[in-house]
């Protein structure tokens, strides 16, 4: 059996139809009821987030063949599992199955778990190595478990997924590139100048989207004394609620500079906050104390001049775009080594699906062989009829074994060969037939 996928993403539908082919956590749990019912036996895992829609699919009527592994009876063509997901998702959802067709991709096979694998690892994310991915694709895989939607081979895919990420998460440095202004300014810059955030007054100028970005990261960093500077009063309460920030008006800033040990700038004003010269006479009553300035605004709120104030680290969005930037860059170079990584995953999956295949068979020739070896052993040892001493006998026991293991080997090491390479040979059929193997393992 293999895995089966129907999916979009921001690589190739627009946002406008991937708004349309989501699923809600109500029709996620819907879909995943109807599929069992609609194809007994079948797995199903339903992902959807803002950037992709996919569905995996396995067993059941999605059981196609490996290779030359015959399907159970039952089961679709690769074609008709194709226009079944199509189908299902067009129900699920109430659009028109040409509309799934036309923005929807299908992914059977090895194909399948290579996407799958390069999806959880973030390496087909719009930002690659975001690390929100690989928990969103847990949820989906845990939320199938509880609907009992999973089974023998998602359970093996999702389960390999993780281990190939999570490989990459540690043995490359792509999830550890900070990509955003914001994630920049509090994870690079900041360490630079405080160990710790905890007791540190940070006053953050603005109330808008980039103000919240940036306290989502202060707040992972541990500040615990954040005051929120905005002209507009319900907008800086709301965020401040959702923080635990305290909040003051936009007149409050000047006494809020002088006790403050981090200034962080992001509103949308035309003109500076505060000029050189205010600054300058702000900044001497702070009595030498170290002051560190995050302009993450544009136009920018703090003159540049404040930078050559004593006791003053002012870094300006410039500065942060540049080392995103080179952050970038440096995240593109760890892509070949991760997708290297995710190709031996997937080597090794494919390695531990065929063994599944052909281990009852290895299993059931090795006895069948065993019990004819006995056999003739015995009819040997009877014909003797003790007229061999006890070395004579263990040598004659050598060479039965060492005759079957020789006979044996050459079909049992071009099945496992041929399983390496996908039944594509159909040796595993062949086999059956030629030693009278059967069905029964």
């Amino acid at each position: 059996m293999t895995l089966q996928m129907i999916g979009c993403s921001h690589h190739t539908t627009a946002v406008e139809a991937r708004e349309q082919l989501s699923f809600s956590a109500e029709q996620t749990q819907w879909a995943l009821a109807q599929f069992a019912q609609q194809f007994e036996g079948a797995e199903l895992v339903v992902l959807s987030t803002c950037n992709r829609v996919e569905l995996y699919a396995a067993g059941g009527a999605f059981g196609v063949g490996i290779g030359a592994v015959p399907p159970a009876t039952g089961t679709l063509s690769m074609e008709q599992a194709s226009k079944a997901l199509n189908e299902f998702v067009a129900k699920c959802l109430n659009k028109p199955t040409d509309f799934v067709s036309q923005h929807m991709t299908i992914r059977q096979g090895r194909d399948a778990i290579d996407h799958l694998f390069l999806v959880a690892a973030s390496l087909d994310s719009m930002v690659v190595g975001e690390a929100q991915i690989l928990s969103q694709v847990k949820q989906a895989y845990d939320s199938s478990n509880l609907a009992d939607a999973t089974g023998p081979i998602t359970h093996a895919a999702f389960q390999a997924s993780n281990r190939a990420a999570k490989r990459v998460q540690t043995e490359t440095s792509i999830h550890r590139r900070r990509l955003s202004v914001p994630s920049v300014a509090v994870g690079e810059v900041v360490p630079e100048v405080f160990e710790t955030l905890k007791g540190k007054r940070v006053v953050c100028c603005g109330a808008g989207e980039m103000a919240e970005e940036t306290l989502r990261y202060l707040k992972a960093a541990g500040s615990d004394n954040i005051c929120i500077v905005n002209r507009g009063h319900d907008r800086a309460v709301a965020l401040g609620e959702a923080f635990g920030a305290e909040t003051q008006p936009l007149t409050s800033l000047h006494d809020e500079i002088v006790g403050a040990d981090l200034l962080i700038g992001t509103t949308s004003s035309e003109h500076p906050l505060v000029d050189a010269s205010t600054f300058a006479k702000l900044n001497a009553k702070r009595a030498g104390r170290v002051l560190l300035v995050l302009d993450l605004a544009v136009p920018r709120d703090f003159d540049p001049a404040i930078g050559d104030e004593a006791g003053v680290y002012l870094y300006q969005i410039d500065d942060l775009r540049a080392a995103c930037d080179r952050n970038r860059r440096e995240r593109e170079k760890q892509w070949p080594k991760a997708k290297r990584i995710l190709d031996e995953e997937a080597d090794r999956f494919f390695q531990s699906l065929q063994q599944r295949a052909t281990g009852p068979i290895i299993a059931q020739l090795r006895r069948q062989a065993e019990e004819v070896k006995a056999a003739e052993l015995q009819r040997l040892m009877d014909k003797l009829n003790g007229s061999t001493d006890t070395a004579m006998t263990k040598e004659i026991e050598k060479s039965f074994d060492r005759l079957t293991n020789k006979l044996l080997h050459p079909p049992m090491a071009s099945l496992r060969d041929d399983a390496a390479d996908g039944h594509s040979r159909g040796l595993l059929e062949a086999l059956r037939h030629l030693f009278n193997l059967g069905d029964d393992q």
